[in-house]
């Protein structure tokens, strides 16, 4: 993989072909590096002009009692001579036997120790250094003696004055060179106090604001010291003496005159007034950079206080200081903005007096743009540039090899334009020093600057092979130091030259320096830099291996230990393999007591016969060659557990918070942990309460270990915190801390923007742009603002912007129907807008669909399901988001019996785009009539032509009912009604029937076929007083419907009782016979009667206890031969119950209890194609769509079936 250098620092993101970067020869400059080393080897054949490394001060204050040291170094290939100037002319050092100079350098040693005075070599020096490509200068060197003279002698008179009055007590030390540090001491060389009432000036002079009697001394001595010679020199000392008021007599009053005392101002309280600076105003010029000293020093009784201001502005907070007890005013760094009129005001409770001091800055020359060496190939170009400011405005002036340009030998390659020197097509002979001098009143800046014309192939000074070793997930850099002329382009190889690039992002350097940001495991690999210009190409090879980070994966934890007892701390460090760990502990940031308790094993370090001194934070440090790891827990000491047994509870509240620290967007909390009620505190959970928007409402802002008692919070802007703090240990959560101080944070402009952006027309001609606004703690200051922005997406329309407040909609009109929109919602208050807001699609407002489906046709499945097709509309013409197509379909003809009536339409909806769907639960043999509307957000289109379909005939449903009328000893006449739903027409009915014997078992089956005219229809020939059981249904062409079942009984012999008639209700005999005087008939009778007694007694017992009967046998005998009902769990037969009906009807029969004749569900139900109403079906055509409308369903209801008398039924009758 390839990458290939520019001058500048950039980021390429990484593609399959190589990544180029090239170096602009004109943007930097490059030096050959001329140092010791093997970068110097490799370039030791190059030529260069003359550089000055090295030299002295420009104000240099010597001290005369030693030799005086010039400095000059300089370097250059070949390397450089040197001579001299002193006060502008040529300094010869071999006729001055004190003068030498150090060989290989340009340095001067004057001997002035062995003889000769320092007064002699006052003066301006100045150093050049010159080879054959030029020559370099150095700046004006000034050479001074320090001095040190002595105070003049002078007699002081004792000072006397009255207790309360002002004093200032001069110092005026000798002028020296550098100046002297005035302080004042006593006899025995201790300083004198200083306070708001006594303090020293910055002219050294001795103030009192007011005196008092312990100002009384003999011996206030101004010393003066003078740090380059090592010197002190001391004034005579000075007498003040305080005097009383209530201490003087008469007698000392008349002996003393007014005159005599230290001024005649009274010692009452009074005003300040100013002893330094004099009047109400001044002037103070300082230059820029340095510090701006301003004083203000006033008496008064009571001692004043010094206050300042700036008129016209505020003070820097960060370069402002107070000295002498607020009596000095420093600003650090002064620049020109900090000129102006500043007041000093002196206050106390009598009074106050102000001055104000008139501040200009001024400036030596600085640097803007100072001139760097250039190296050029022949015929290339160039340019220096010299650009300096300062107050007064710096002039500008060239020299070259130390001469001024104007009568330097010409060159028809540079051209000079005011601060900059334009060379084109340079030559070798154009090699020189050029040096820059920009002065005002205040000083000068001198630089020197070469232009080296060369012709090299490059050359690359990093070491061949270099290892780099990187931990992962940190940057790694790879050096690539070059030098070569013209400048060389830069690329870098990963491997085998011309493998394709995979990583993402590089970042390269001026210098030749690749870049891993980042680097992986599958960084590690060998890395080529080559280097090509138009005379060769250079290459060098490195090694990058990627080790992994040094970890403490368990780290010690916070331990809570009683005196005496014995603490473990555990710090387990997981690290690169081929690196070795050193793993060290400290107690509180020092090292370990060297007692025999504390032992380090490989991975704990354990404390025996813990003493309240261990308590502490214990730190272990893991390092290897390549990155360092720390973990601290804190030991606390307790007094051991008393007998009676600690009370745990959840810990007392915090206390004691305070804000510091206090940012824009982060503010420190501090507090003070309750008692931890013998649990440790395992972390402090801080909420905050925004008073500005959502007073009395706490949220959660952070939570910390419980180990500490400070948090550095982030803070939004313009919210109005305050905090509570609360402590948890393993009971629980104390109550909360009393509510800190509030802290309201400076507004700024919005960081987020509306979300939840939508844009829905409710009108053909609008469209209704809706956002979730933003709540008031995220507002970020007042004015809450929305820049409400649109534009149609597919036109060339500029964005049409709309600002609104306290609104979460907005209303566009006029706008053309179902057209995308581009919509955006930008926040913004008072300060500012928030960020570039993502861009959403929205729609104007929808209208109903224009066109019809056409092409619509149906294919009948079968006698209860259809499928329908039909074409889709075009897009343009649904004016909306298409929401699918729906299907209108209604019974129109009864094909049986050819009469039209009016049914309720039924409706399906296909979902999107489909073009086909499944109409599910018609009515076999009828005839049904549709149509097909598209749909889209705003209802139905226009719908198509009606389109016409019959469909099959199908099974019949079960006969509406079925009676049994007129038994007779050997026939029995069934009457029946059609079926409610014949499906066709009907071609026959199908009539069996069988016996069932006194023991319930079934007897053949007999199959009879009567034509489907018919409504009635006897049996004969069958067996006196038998129970039959009978099957009957209905067919069309289609096959077989369902059945409907009765029973019935025939009736018994000439002497027997006929039964009644089931269907009339009536006692039928087919023969009368009087056998009320029978003797076998009354017997018959009482036998009768006592078996229904104790069938009662047994039906009352049975029915209290609930129970069921068996039937199984029963079941047997009456089964159905087509159809054997049973069990869904078990497969089992049924059971009887004895229900509150007590009817002996079984569960073979398809009877319900009610005699009512169940129609078998032979119909399609919407169930067997969907869920229900909105069942669908799945992609291989069956029913997706959505069925409404309600299909009427008529139960066949069935009379009650003749019963024979029973011993059963008797009893049900008694009930």
């Amino acid at each position: 993989m390839q990458l290939k250098i520019m001058p500048k620092k950039k980021y390429l993101s990484a593609g399959r072909v190589p990544l180029v970067l090239f170096l602009c020869q004109m943007i930097s400059a490059l030096e050959v590096p001329l140092d010791h080393g093997k970068k110097a080897k490799l370039l030791e054949d190059l030529v260069q002009p003359p550089t000055i490394t090295q030299q002295s001060p420009k104000d240099y204050i010597i001290d005369p009692r030693e030799n005086i040291v010039i400095q000059c170094e300089a370097k250059g290939k070949p390397p450089p001579s040197f001579s001299w100037t002193r006060n502008g002319t040529h300094f010869d050092i071999d006729k001055d036997p004190l003068v030498t100079m150090r060989p290989g350098s340009g340095t001067l040693v004057i001997n002035i120790m062995s003889e000769g005075k320092a007064e002699t070599y006052e003066g301006v020096y100045q150093c050049t250094a010159r080879n054959e490509r030029g020559a370099a200068i150095s700046n004006n060197i000034v050479i001074r003696p320090s001095r040190s003279p002595l105070w003049t002698k002078e007699k002081l008179e004792p000072i006397t004055l009255r207790n309360g009055q002002s004093l200032v007590l001069p110092c005026r030390p000798p002028i020296g060179l550098p100046p002297a540090i005035i302080f004042w001491m006593d006899n025995s060389f201790q300083r004198l106090p200083q306070s708001e009432r006594v303090s020293q000036g910055l002219n050294g002079d001795l103030y009192f604001s007011n005196v008092l009697p312990e100002d009384t001394r003999e011996d206030y001595i101004c010393y003066a010291r003078f740090n380059h010679t090592q010197t002190i020199q001391q004034k005579q000392p000075i007498s003040v003496k305080v005097i009383s008021v209530d201490e003087l007599n008469d007698t000392i009053a008349a002996n003393l005159s007014d005159t005599e005392f230290y001024g005649a101002k009274s010692s009452k309280e009074r005003p300040p007034t100013l002893l330094t600076p004099e009047g109400n105003a001044s002037h103070k010029e300082e230059l820029r950079g340095n510090v701006l000293s301003l004083e203000c020093i006033a008496e008064g009784l009571p001692t004043p206080i010094i206050y300042w201001i700036k008129e016209d502005g505020t003070l820097p907070i960060n370069r402002t200081l107070y000295r002498n007890f607020k009596k000095t005013l420093q600003i650090t760094h002064v620049s020109e903005a900090d000129s102006g009129n500043y007041q000093c005001i002196a206050k106390n409770a009598l009074g106050a007096v102000h001055h104000t001091i008139s501040v200009t800055v001024k400036a030596a020359p600085y640097w803007i743009t100072a001139p760097q060496n250039l190296v050029l190939s022949p015929g290339e170009d160039g340019t220096l540039i010299c650009r300096a400011n300062g107050n007064p405005k710096p002039t500008i002036g060239w020299l070259t090899n130390g001469v001024p340009i104007e009568i330097a030998p010409d060159d028809p390659s540079r051209k000079i334009d005011g601060d900059t020197i334009i060379f084109t097509h340079v030559q070798e002979r154009s090699s020189a020093v050029y040096q820059c001098n920009a002065s005002n009143e205040y000083g000068y800046l001198l630089a020197n600057a070469f232009v080296n014309v060369l012709a090299e192939p490059p050359r690359i000074l990093t070491s061949a092979n270099t290892l780099y070793q990187v931990i992962a997930n940190r940057p790694a850099l790879l050096d690539c130091a070059f030098f070569g002329s013209p400048l060389p382009t830069i690329e870098w190889f990963k491997g085998a030259k011309g493998r394709a690039l995979h990583e993402d992002i590089y970042v390269l350097h001026e210098n030749g320096t690749l870049e891993i940001p980042v680097a992986q495991k599958d960084s590690t690999g060998t890395y080529t830099c080559v280097a090509r210009n138009k005379l060769g190409v250079a290459k060098n090879e490195v090694h990058l291996e990627i080790k992994d980070p040094t970890r403490i994966i368990k780290q010690p934890e916070y331990a809570v230990v009683q005196r005496g007892s014995k603490v473990s701390f555990e710090c387990k460090v997981k690290h690169d393999h081929t690196l070795i760990p050193t793993v060290m502990w400290l107690k509180d940031n020092g090292e370990l007591p060297s007692e025999k308790r504390f032992t380090v094993d490989k991975d704990h370090l354990v404390i025996t016969d813990v003493s309240d001194d261990d308590g502490g934070t214990y730190t272990c440090m893991a390092n290897t060659s390549l990155d360092d790891v720390s973990a601290s827990a804190v030991l606390r000491v307790v007094a051991p557990t008393p007998t009676p047994a600690p009370i745990y509870d959840v810990p007392n509240p915090p206390f004691d918070l305070e804000l510091t620290n206090q940012l824009d967007k982060s503010v420190q909390l501090t507090w003070t942990p309750g008692d931890d009620n013998n649990s440790p505190i395992t972390k402090f959970i801080i909420e905050y309460e925004d008073g500005m928007h959502e007073a009395g409402l706490w949220h959660h802002q952070a939570e910390v270990s419980g180990t500490q008692t400070t948090a550095q919070l982030k803070l939004s802007p313009y919210v109005n915190y305050s905090f509570r703090v609360m402590a948890e240990n393993n009971i629980g959560r104390s109550s909360p801390s009393e509510a800190s101080e509030q802290y309201l944070t400076k507004a700024a402009e919005p960081d987020q923007n509306p979300t939840a952006v939508e844009g829905l027309g409710t009108e053909p001609d609008n469209l209704v742009i809706t956002w979730k606004p933003l709540n008031g703690f995220e507002s970020n200051g007042p004015g809450l603002q929305y820049k409400v922005s649109w534009r149609q997406k597919d036109g060339d329309d500029e964005w049409t912007s709309v600002v609104v407040a306290n609104v979460s909609k907005y209303i566009v009109s006029g706008t053309p129907t179902f057209v995308p929109y581009l919509i955006k919602v930008q926040a913004l208050n008072d300060v500012g807008f928030a960020p570039e807001p993502a861009t959403v699609m929205g729609h104007s407002g929808e209208d109903l669909p224009m066109v019809a489906p056409g092409n619509v046709r149906v294919s009948v499945v079968n006698s209860t399901l259809a499928e329908v097709h039909w074409d889709p509309v075009p897009l343009k013409s649904i004016r909306g988001h298409l929401q699918g197509y729906r299907v209108y379909y209604w019974k129109a003809q009864s094909s049986s019996k050819r009469d039209r009536r009016h049914i309720e339409k039924k409706i399906l909806t296909f979902q999107g785009s489909k073009t086909h769907g499944m109409l599910p639960g018609l009515e076999p043999y009828s005839h049904y009539t549709l149509n097909v509307r598209v749909v889209n957000g705003k209802g139905e289109g226009p719908a198509s032509s009606d389109r016409g379909f019959h469909t099959p005939e199908g099974v019949p449903s079960a006969p509406s009912s079925l009676k049994i009328v007129n038994p007779t000893l050997d026939s029995l006449t069934l009457e029946w009604d059609p079926p409610s739903h014949p499906n066709g027409i009907l071609t026959e009915y199908t009539l069996k029937y069988q016996p069932i014997n006194s023991t319930h078992e079934l007897g053949p089956l007999v199959d009879i076929k009567i034509p489907a005219n018919k409504t009635r229809w006897t049996l004969k020939n069958l067996n006196f007083s038998t129970r039959y059981k009978f099957y009957f249904s209905a067919q069309t062409s289609a096959g077989s419907g369902s059945q409907i079942t009765e029973e019935a009984i025939t009736t018994v012999d000439e002497a027997g009782i006929p039964p009644p008639d089931v269907g009339a209700g009536k006692a039928m005999a087919s023969r009368q016979v009087d056998i009320a005087t029978q003797g076998w008939f009354i017997g018959l009778m009482c036998a009768v009667a006592l078996l229904i007694l104790i069938l009662l007694i047994v039906c009352f017992i049975r029915r209290n206890k609930g129970g069921k009967y068996p039937v199984k046998e029963k079941e047997d005998a009456h089964a159905d031969p087509e159809i054997q009902p049973m069990k869904e769990d078990d497969g089992t037969f049924g059971e009887y119950s004895d229900a509150e009906d007590h009817k002996p009807l079984k569960k073979g029969s398809r009877t319900p209890s009610d005699r009512t004749v169940k129609k078998e569900d032979s119909d399609d139900s919407l169930v067997d194609y969907g869920e229900g109403v909105n069942g669908q079906f799945n992609e291989d055509g069956s029913f997706i769509g959505q069925y409404s409308g309600k299909k009427e369903k008529e139960p066949a209801e069935g009379n009650e079936s003749s019963e024979a008398p029973s011993p059963v039924n008797a009893m049900n009758s008694f009930v």
